[in-house]
């Protein structure tokens, strides 16, 4: 086979397997969009996670006692770090989703159709109806099919913005603090353990007798006499 046809087949493969990719991402993540800044953020800590500890294993100014120690701890701040983006991300974007099917967020097209399903709306505050109550869904209501398309549109919005919200908020504030502080109680940890295995090597200094401080002494001052 010719090169031009080897390399045509090659382009024909990648283009399948892109496209493949392509609509198993559109499957997955084409009506979350939310969620899809969730895994990918998650995933980008991954890998600049895993960059860390590489640069710390492959770096030859590090002697391999500090490695015994630098080597856990990054994988334990690297734990850390994705844990709390992923659970004050996702929580973040939960509750907004929460708020928008339950109708505490909402959108004047999604408020007519309330009404025409005869969904009391509140005008002030006492006013009892269903919406923003925890278990209130209006995607479970009859003709939801009506408002679906203008409802997920909006409810996509707010996913998108309550992950961007939420992964401003962790990678910004509480992340850095987790980090800091288990950063900090590892670091003294380790100094702790390296001292004590540096006094284990240390070997303990033979003490002189008498005769032999006699003799030294004599030898520095000679024979004094009084």
């Amino acid at each position: 086979m010719k090169t031009p046809d080897i390399m045509k087949n090659f382009g024909h493969w990648s283009a399948c397997k892109f496209g493949a990719f392509k609509n198993i991402i559109l499957e997955k993540y084409g009506e979350q969009p939310g969620k899809m800044l969730v895994h990918t953020g998650v995933l980008g800590w991954i890998l600049s996670s895993l960059a860390q500890v590489g640069a710390v294993v492959f770096n030859d100014k590090i002697s391999p006692e500090q490695k015994v120690f630098l080597i856990p701890q990054e994988i334990a701040d690297a734990a850390v770090n994705i844990v709390s983006f992923y659970v004050v991300t996702n929580s973040v974007k939960a509750i907004a989703s929460k708020l928008v099917t339950t109708g505490k967020l909402t959108t004047p097209a999604i408020l007519d159709y309330l009404k025409k399903t005869g969904i009391k709306i509140p005008k002030k505050k006492g006013d009892v109806s269903p919406i923003g109550k925890w278990d209130f869904d209006i995607t479970k209501l009859a003709n939801f099919d009506e408002i679906a398309p203008k409802f997920k549109s909006f409810k996509n919005g707010v996913d998108v913005g309550a992950s961007m919200l939420g992964s401003i908020v962790s990678c910004n504030l509480i992340t850095p603090i987790l980090r800091n502080e288990y950063a900090s109680k590892q670091q003294k940890n380790m100094l702790s353990r390296m001292q004590n295995k540096n006094l284990k090597n240390l070997e303990q200094p033979r003490g002189i007798s008498m005769a032999e401080y006699q003799r030294r002494a004599y030898a520095k001052y000679g024979d004094l006499k009084v």
